[in-house]
């Protein structure tokens, strides 16, 4: 059972959240509620994120994936060790001191935890460093980019084990044809969830015509099939409103949906990602910059130089586009499109992050959520405040090519996909 107890935790220990500097800001202590049955506590210990170290006190705080705070105190026999990210025994834990805890570590704190489930007086901490967990995450983030797939589940064949999806690339929309075998890892978004970790083993039962997949593996020569290694899937509603009250206390924002003209009201927690598209006039701006080769160009339409556009966020909300590869993969070439037209879902990603404290009354926001149980409450993925001239653009894209106005709850009608995320 100890064998047992110590492989759970590990695995939990081992689920990464994603990266501090990308979420959004964190909420104070006393915000947080404690949550009972919060699955990262046990009554042998804990596992969390560290918010507070208090040295001279010998203690800490951390915070669990659900929000839960617990109080880990720690006297001489506390035995410290590091482990790797990706490690899943102790076997190569290193030996540490107090001293090399730092804020933003995850913990696993083990000890007997009290009947309130607020405090533990730690036997052992074993650590993943900040740093190590961020390297980890950008590794399997650029492999994701690199070798994925994103795209809208057009087919399902049950008998054959076969998806058909609608997958972007650079001349437009392609169905692409993907196998799943038995040894394909499928894992599929709960109701209500925000993050790419949040996303449960599942069945090719679950699999709805309609939904946003996203792939690892390979893509065959002529781009119309693929061999994954692993697929995400999740029904997802992307909806576009106005803001008509904004609760920053609560994390809610009331808007009326343009497209119903109902209220709804979304929730927007830590690691839900918020952005601001900019407006017509900075885009003005942006799109001169580029043509004369400065920021943002090279001359001929170019990328942003690297290091600009700020952080990716945790989940990659909207996604960026996927495979850059020759020969046609989705979103190769970058962030511009074939003959030099701008690629809206790389722009996306490149925007900088912003807080709901930015998101103001009469702002036009599109919003990606999950399927939950109240349709008229979401809990947001992610957010884009300023979206009156995202929509504008992708309307005017949409009238030239002789297609019908941009719908949000579509992926705009134009090969975007909100909601579906990277590690």
């Amino acid at each position: 059972m100890k064998a047992l107890f110590i492989a759970f935790a590990l695995i939990q220990l081992l689920v990464i959240a994603g990266p501090a500097a990308n979420a959004q800001a964190t909420a104070a202590p006393g915000a947080a509620a404690q949550h009972a049955g919060d699955a990262a506590i046990t009554p042998n210990g804990a596992i969390g994120e560290v918010k507070v170290i208090d040295a001279a006190g010998h203690q800490l705080i951390i915070k669990t994936d659900a929000g839960s705070l617990v109080t880990v105190a720690l006297n001489d026999a506390t035995v410290y060790m590091r482990l790797a990210p990706g490690e899943k025994t102790l076997t190569n834990a290193a030996k540490i001191a107090f001293t090399d805890v730092g804020e933003g570590d995850r913990v696993w704190a083990r000890g007997k935890v009290s009947d309130d489930q607020k405090t533990i007086p730690a036997r052992a901490l074993i650590v993943m460093n900040k740093a190590d967990i961020a390297k980890k995450q950008d590794a399997e983030r650029a492999e994701w980019k690199r070798r994925g797939l994103l795209g809208i589940i057009t087919a399902v064949k049950p008998e054959t084990k076969e998806i058909t999806i609608s997958s972007r690339s650079l001349t437009g929309q392609q169905s692409v044809v993907i196998p799943v075998s038995d040894k394909v890892e499928m894992r599929r978004y709960a109701p209500d969830s925000i993050k790419f970790a949040d996303a449960k083993p599942a069945e090719f039962a679950e699999l709805k015509v309609g939904d946003q997949l996203r792939a690892l593996g390979e893509r065959s020569a002529d781009g119309l099939s693929f061999t994954p290694e692993k697929v995400v899937t999740g029904s997802f509603r992307n909806v576009a409103g106005t803001v008509a009250a904004v609760d920053a206390a609560t994390g809610e924002v009331k808007i009326n949906d343009l497209q119903t003209k109902q209220p709804l009201t979304i929730v927007v927690k830590q690691d839900a990602v918020l952005r601001r598209f900019p407006s017509a006039a900075e885009m003005g701006g942006m799109m001169s910059m580029m043509g004369r080769g400065g920021p943002g160009g090279n001359g001929a339409g170019g990328q942003p130089p690297a290091g600009q556009g700020g952080n990716r966020p945790q989940g990659g909300q909207g996604g960026p586009p996927e495979g850059g590869r020759p020969g046609g993969g989705p979103g190769a070439g970058g962030g511009m499109g074939r003959g030099g037209g701008v690629n809206i879902q790389d722009m996306l990603e490149r925007l900088p992050t912003i807080s709901i404290a930015d998101v103001k009354v009469g702002d036009t926001i599109i919003v990606s959520s999950t399927k939950g149980a109240d349709p008229t409450r979401l809990t947001a993925i992610s957010v884009i405040s300023g979206a009156d001239t995202l929509l504008n653009m992708m309307a005017a894209r949409q009238q030239a090519a002789g297609q019908s106005a941009p719908n949000p709850s579509a992926g705009l009608g134009s090969g975007i996909q909100f909601g579906i995320g990277l590690p």
